[in-house]
Parts: C-alpha cells; structure tokens; sequence
C-alpha cells in the first residue's frame, strides 16, 4: 500500500466532507439559500469521490466502517454549528465507535 498514514488523513478528510455536507443541507433547509445548498453538494460529493479513491487503496473492511467517524464529526458540528446540548450518553456512543475503529487500523 502506498503511505498508510497519507490515506488514512485522507480517511479523516472523506468522512468530514460528508458530515459537512450535511450541516449545509441543514442549513439550507433553515435558510433556503441556494448557495448553502450547493455548497453542501460540493462537499459530500468531494466525500463520496474520496470514498471510491480510498476503496481502491485500502481495505473495504476499512473504509465502511470509518464512515463512522460522521457520528464524531456530527456530534461536533452539532454543538459548535448549531448549539445543540451534547449529553454523555452520545459522548460515550462516539467514544465507543472511536475505539472500534482504532481497533480496525491497529
């Protein structure tokens, strides 16, 4: 494989694009604006085209389960973005889906 830490930052990137992507869709749903909308199409599209790159370059049982990193990236983007109260039930539900996936890369 070519640089595993390279492709695993681009992992990172791929599954944050998508969360992204979906913050502005929520945001244009509260806005109508259409360049919200467009942004956000950009952006889980840039996600969906790492995501078939990465398939080529790392294992599926990899690549599949890491698009559970959008929970961590939701819980985030729901608390800076939106205000939202973030209650240590989804703390440890992101926390145990982190340690399942570290699991995988180790």
């Amino acid at each position: 494989m070519k640089n595993d830490g390279f492709l695993y930052l681009l992992l990172l990137l791929m599954t944050l694009l998508g969360s992204l992507g979906s913050v502005f869709f929520k945001g244009y749903t509260a806005n109508k604006q259409i360049k919200l909308l467009l942004i956000g199409f950009l952006s889980y599209g840039l996600g969906a085209l790492l995501n078939i790159y990465l398939l080529g370059e790392l294992p599926y049982t990899l690549v599949m389960p890491a698009n559970a990193l959008t929970f961590l990236w939701a819980l985030l983007f729901a608390k800076w973005v939106f205000k939202e109260t973030i209650g240590i039930r989804k703390i440890a539900g992101v926390a145990f889906i982190l340690s399942g996936l570290l699991l995988l890369i180790w």
